[in-house]
């Protein structure tokens, strides 16, 4: 397997498991990852919220720990990377107004490389308007945003993830291990037991 290199694209109050869980679990199989916030350098930290599902009409938001970014946004060459990861939480709601970011989500998905989008990423999508004929699954509340931007909801279980060409797509935390094997098939890489 050749290691890949990945773009993750986050920001304050993304959400904890949904940003740790992934870059540790594709670094562990010998992926680059470098994680990546408008605004901030390598080094320093973005905050993260942990949301939760306690029987409420919507998640609840407890905080989560700090997350520290190994790469500088400003000096970041999209075209180097091999796919994007777009954890969700409440960042991608103001990520979506950075008009780089928005251009380094069009970029990936015209050049058909692996996206891998997770509970409020859909808003990158939706906004970026790379969604058009795409099923795409989401926090079920970011399911207008995706119709609206001409995609079709994929209402799936909270621990399923679903499967669009290179775009792989899940509704919140409890899908990692179907997101994460997804999107794992989607890059090629090969674990071996």
């Amino acid at each position: 397997m050749a290691s890949k290199k990945i773009l993750m694209l986050t920001g304050d109050y993304t959400e904890d498991y949904e940003t740790m869980v992934p870059f540790q679990a594709l670094l562990m199989v010998g992926h680059t990852v470098h994680a990546a916030c408008p605004g901030k350098k390598a080094g320093e930290q973005v905050r993260t919220a942990i949301h939760d599902f306690e029987g409420d009409q919507t998640y609840s938001e407890k905080p989560g720990h700090n997350f520290t970014l190994n790469a500088s946004f400003d000096e970041l060459d999209v075209a180097s990377y091999d796919a994007l990861v777009i954890p969700g939480g409440r960042a991608p709601e103001y990520l979506r107004l950075n008009p780089k970011v928005i251009a380094a989500v069009q970029h990936f998905a015209r050049a058909d490389k692996p996206i891998a989008a997770i509970c409020h990423g859909a808003q990158l999508l939706s906004a970026a308007g790379v969604l058009t004929g795409r099923a795409c699954s989401a926090y079920p509340a970011c399911a207008p945003e995706v119709t609206a931007a001409g995609g079709r909801y994929a209402e799936i279980p909270v621990d399923r993830a679903h499967v669009d060409g290179k775009l792989v797509t899940a509704p919140a935390w409890p899908a990692h291990p179907d997101w994460l094997a997804k999107f794992l098939q989607v890059l090629g890489t090969r674990i071996e037991a």
